[in-house]
């Protein structure tokens, strides 16, 4: 029989309580994982509801995802529409143009993508590449980016006249969250596909993307469609403030008066407060 050392015993009770505290770790994670889909769930069956009542009264509606990558767009844009019928909805996100597109109006790629009467467009990055990506890195000249950040106001309110609902949103996030994401990106083979060149530029250009940025708030927000910067660092509570302000935009059918819709001012912010806090941020300090 093998002799039962003190060594030996110690070593066993250290391998379960290692076991143990993985497994409360792990518990603990489900646990919160369960909360935050509960949670969720509330915000995304209103959006349900208002998609019903987009389509019930040709309704159309444009939200625009913007920001920097790994800000969160492309999983958010999947949490609000994940319950919603795929016949009324599209989510838009579109490469690099081609030579055909490059000669064409440069709306005119967009508008092809816009809704008929009942639908929703999500666009995954928009016309908004002329404010900040293409500048940046020399896509543009910078006599294009002129007339772009000229024309674009017009062109907003001209869909307004039309009858388009236009939501602009700019998910901001710290350099330090970026950096994180991105390194999660490198290791993740789930992830890896999302990691592109301009990924790895992306933070030595930070400050250069953070003057397009505060240029593209200043001169492109209007009331037809305002700007709204929402803090992303929390993906879980952006999520949950980007359906609530979403949703305000509508009075419609079976609207839950048990749930609260009010954005919290920490998270959604305006774009005149959020350059503020930009003009008064040391260079590099402050979320974008």
């Amino acid at each position: 029989m093998e002799q039962i050392t003190l060594d030996s015993l110690q070593q066993e009770i250290e391998m379960l309580r290692n076991q143990l505290q993985d497994f409360h770790e792990q518990n603990a994670e489900a646990l919160k994982m369960y909360k935050e889909m509960k949670e969720l769930e509330v915000y995304q069956a209103e959006m349900v509801k208002l998609q019903k009542h987009i389509e019930n009264n040709g309704k159309k509606l444009v939200v625009v995802f913007e920001g920097r990558d790994a800000a969160g767009k492309g999983s958010l844009i999947g949490t609000i529409s994940r319950y919603m019928n795929p016949k009324h909805y599209r989510i838009v996100a579109l490469g690099k143009p081609t030579e055909e597109q490059k000669t064409q109006w440069y709306f005119q790629k967009y508008v092809e993508h816009f809704p008929s009467a009942g639908q929703i467009i999500l666009f995954d990055r928009s016309w908004y590449n002329r404010a900040m990506v293409e500048p940046v890195f020399g896509f543009c000249t910078p006599q294009e980016y002129e007339i772009f950040m000229n024309d674009v106001t017009g062109f907003e309110r001209s869909l307004s006249r039309q009858g388009i609902v236009l939501i602009k949103l700019y998910l901001s996030v710290k350099k330090s969250v970026q950096a994180v994401r991105f390194e999660q990106r490198k290791t993740d083979p789930l992830r890896k596909w999302k990691l592109s060149e301009v990924d790895l530029q992306a933070q030595g250009l930070w400050e250069e993307f953070s003057k397009m940025k505060y240029e593209m708030l200043d001169k492109t927000n209007h009331p037809d469609a305002p700007w709204y910067v929402i803090r992303s660092n929390d993906k879980h509570q952006a999520r949950i403030e980007a359906m609530k302000l979403i949703l305000s935009h509508f009075a419609y059918e079976e609207k839950n008066g048990n749930v609260s819709f009010e954005c919290n001012p920490k998270i959604v912010i305006p774009s005149s407060k959020e350059m503020i806090m930009m003009r008064k941020a040391k260079p590099g300090s402050y979320t974008s």
